[in-house]
Order: structure tokens, then C-alpha cells, then sequence
């Protein structure tokens, strides 16, 4: 029997192979530089899940026009500029088991890519002559810069909460997340009710991945996921399950969790006795309980379509997020 990825993706082939082919298409006109670094970041493992939603968001309402697939790239366009900038702010080395874009071509080429695919997606967008579907973009944009200026403000703050945290995964990768379900509703030319319900899927949807994301950092397999586990940790980021187990550990383990999050030279050692201290307090199984509910909400809300192939995929993609390995 196929695995729930597998399902996916054979109902899927089609559009994700013409959502590569106007990923490349919309970077053709430009410098090499520009297609190198943007072809990259985009072509070394990306999963396709925000364009693949516009487009399935779009048939959900009932589009049957012919620039959804030119559309969708604008949210993998958004995307890849976030890891571009991400990158950098972070000091990363490497990103999908690869090595970081500025490593190789440098930081200010690397910064004026990210540039160029943010002034690129707003001019795709700006075909589709709908005011409202720019609106969402541009808000958009300025909510993903703030979460990273947010997150930025407190890295290594031991004295973030679940409330900060939330902050800063809704504006960084919610919002995008929902725009996408949202614009697909816009291009369908959907009721109000239709436009606002996709936006609340994708909302629930983009915390969800989020926090199975961070619990990837602490449970998931370095060659699988492309990058070394423990990440945030080394860069100073408190997830929900480090937020959770601080906020419950006895005043000894906080003090040994406090200690390793203080120290920028995390060795394998105090990693491994940071995931000692999370599974023992419930910080991953809270984690994943948390965004399971998401995911809950999520398909609940497509209950006021009819039962229809982009549904079924819908809920799919949804439950796919909790079971997904990278």
C-alpha cells in the first residue's frame, strides 16, 4: 500500500511539473547570476507545498483559467528569498545538505538575489490585475520581515514564551502559507465565505508545519533532513519544545538547560542532554499534540466544500505535515 506522500504525489505530478517549468520560465529574461543563485536555492530539495496549495486552492473554488501554475511561483519565489536573507542573518553553513548560497557566491550577491525574487513576485502578481491579491502579498512580505526581526531581537532570550514564539512562526511562516490557500481563492474569483475559510486552513496549516518543522530540529535524521540536528538550538532560537521543557524543569535541569542554550559552542554531548531534558519534561509530545490540533482545525475547515478531488488533497497535504520525515 502507498504511503500518504506517495498518494500525494502521484495525484499531483502533473501540476508539480508544470510548476517547475514556470519556475525556471520566470527567471529566463534575467542575468545568469540571478538565475544561478535563484535556481539553487530552489532546486535543491524544496518540497513545492505553497505553490502546490495555491493551485489546489484555486480548483477548490472552481478556477479553470490558465495562470495558476505562473501565479503559484510567487509564494516559492517569497520563499526562497526568506532563505537567502535567513541564511545570512543566521550565519548558517548548510541548507537542504547543501552548502549556503552566500558560501559560494558571496553575501552581496546572495542579498540582492533575495531582492530581485521579491520584486520579481510582486510583478507576477501584478498580472493578475486583482488589487486585493497584491494587497495580501505585500502585507504578507512586511509580516515575514518583521517575524525575523522579532526573532532576531530575541535570540538567545531565555525568557521567551510560547506567546513569542507564536508570534514569530505565525508571521514568518503562517502568513505566507496562508496567503498562498488565500490568493488561489482571490484568482478563482471565490465568495468572501470561500476566501476566508481557505485563509484560516492555511493559517492552522502554516503553524502546524512549523512546529513539526521544530520538532524535526530534535528528533528528525541529519542526512534526511539535510542539515545538522540541533540547529536552532546553536543559533540561539527557542522553539516550543525547549520553551515548553524550560517552563517545567526543576530548578537544577533549567540551570543545565540554561547553561548548554548560553553556550554558542554546543557540542553532541549537551545537545543530546538538551533531548534527554525535552523528552523528560513533555516537550515534544506537546509539540506535536499542539500542532496536531492545527492540523484538526485545518480540515475542519474545508468543510463547507463539497467532497472533490483538491479536498481530498487538501486534507492530505494536512496530515502529511505531522508524518513527514524532512
Amino acid at each position: 500500500m502507498k504511503d500518504l506522500k506517495e498518494q500525494i504525489l502521484e495525484s499531483v505530478r502533473q501540476d508539480l511539473a508544470e510548476i517547475e517549468v514556470a519556475l525556471t520560465d520566470n527567471l529566463k529574461p534575467y542575468l545568469p547570476l540571478v538565475s544561478h543563485v535563484a535556481k539553487y536555492i530552489m532546486f535543491s530539495g524544496g518540497k513545492r507545498i505553497r505553490p502546490l496549495l495555491m493551485v489546489l486552492s484555486a480548483r477548490l473554488c472552481g478556477y479553470r483559467g490558465d495562470y495558476d501554475k505562473t501565479l503559484s511561483v510567487v509564494f516559492e519565489y517569497l520563499h526562497a528569498a526568506t532563505l537567502l536573507h535567513d541564511d545570512l542573518v543566521d550565519g548558517a553553513d548548510i541548507r537542504r545538505g547543501n552548502p549556503v548560497a552566500h558560501s559560494i557566491w558571496g553575501n552581496p550577491a546572495t542579498v540582492l538575489v533575495g531582492d530581485f525574487l521579491l520584486a520579481r513576485s510582486i510583478a507576477i502578481a501584478a498580472q493578475a490585475n486583482s488589487v486585493p491579491i497584491i494587497d495580501i502579498l505585500a502585507h504578507t512580505t512586511a509580516q515575514m520581515s518583521e517575524g525575523e526581526i522579532h526573532q532576531l531581537l530575541h535570540r538567545g532570550d531565555l525568557a521567551v514564551d510560547e506567546t513569542d514564539y507564536m508570534e514569530v512562526i505565525t508571521r514568518k511562516t503562517a502568513y505566507l502559507i496562508q496567503a498562498a490557500c488565500q490568493v488561489g481563492a482571490l484568482l478563482a474569483e471565490a465568495s468572501e465565505e470561500q476566501v476566508q475559510t481557505l485563509a484560516d486552513y492555511g493559517y492552522h496549516l502554516g503553524i502546524a508545519f512549523q512546529m513539526a518543522d521544530d520538532l524535526l530540529d530534535y528528533t528528525g535524521d541529519t542526512m534526511m533532513l539535510g542539515k545538522t540536528t540541533g540547529t536552532d538550538l546553536r543559533e540561539g532560537k527557542l522553539t516550543l519544545p525547549v520553551i515548553y521543557a524550560l517552563n517545567r524543569a526543576t530548578r537544577e535541569d533549567r540551570r543545565r538547560l540554561e547553561t548548554i542554550i548560553r553556550d554558542m559552542d554546543i557540542t553532541r554531548s549537551d545537545f543530546e542532554t538538551v533531548l534527554g531534558l525535552i523528552k523528560k519534561y513533555g516537550g515534544t509530545a506537546y509539540t506535536r499534540d499542539r500542532a496536531q490540533k492545527h492540523i484538526e482545525q485545518a480540515k475542519k475547515c474545508l468543510d463547507i466544500f463539497s467532497a472533490s478531488k483538491p479536498r481530498t488533497l487538501l486534507e492530505q497535504l494536512a496530515d502529511y505535515v505531522l508524518v513527514r520525515k524532512m
